[in-house]
């Protein structure tokens, strides 16, 4: 699987391993109203923190499309929820229209080792069978259930997630959008088989 990285966080990413949008905020010491408007509200602009980090944009979730699919929390929680975690995309395509997204910066994809990522991590990986970060377009029903634990995704599949949305439960073959994993991954250099730099409007080819 895959994790599109900005290139200049790349260098902080070998050295202290690789941190949700939560951490980074707390790595950079911002709390109270600040750290608010970073955690729990759109971030319309792709920024860098006080401490250098870089962190993206959420253009694709604006407030008022999220209110219409949520079930169960708030855009706010919603926000909370997409910033304590990890995100690897299993289909190359998907992280090509990511990159599209963010063309004009050069990007550094990790190439990792999903089942020894999963078996390390396991009481912190949650699967998605939706891009939870796109709110656009006919966007599909969505809560904390989305983010379906990894021991229950093999036992049950997408069971507990329609059971809990109250949509209607996806087959056993439909696959894994996004696999994520709670909080930070300070050894993510263990699980990485490659990396591939991107410069300026280059998309990734596996």
């Amino acid at each position: 699987m895959y994790h599109l990285a900005e290139a200049s966080n790349w260098p902080a990413i070998q050295r202290e391993g690789l941190h949700c949008a939560s951490a980074l905020l707390d790595r950079a010491g911002l709390a109270g109203q600040e750290r608010r408007r970073w955690e729990q509200e759109q971030r319309p602009e792709h920024a860098a923190l006080p401490n250098g980090a870089w962190i993206r944009d959420q253009r694709p979730m604006p407030p008022d499309a999220l209110a219409r699919c949520l079930v169960g929390m708030t855009p706010a929680q919603w926000y909370a929820l997409i910033n304590g975690r990890v995100f690897f995309w299993v289909d190359p395509e998907r992280l090509n229209r990511q990159r599209a997204a963010c063309s004009s910066r050069p990007q550094v994809v990790l190439i990792v080792d999903a089942p020894r990522l999963a078996q390390a991590y396991a009481d912190r990986v949650a699967l998605t069978p939706i891009n939870t970060g796109n709110a656009r377009r006919r966007a599909a029903t969505r809560g904390a259930a989305t983010f379906v634990p990894y021991g229950t995704w093999l036992d049950s599949g997408w069971a507990s997630e329609a059971a809990h949305l109250g949509t209607r439960e996806r087959s056993r073959s439909h696959a894994p959008v996004e696999f994520t994993v709670g909080g930070s991954i300070p050894d993510i250099r263990e699980f990485v088989i490659g990396t591939r730099a991107l410069p300026p409007a280059k998309a990734f080819v596996p």
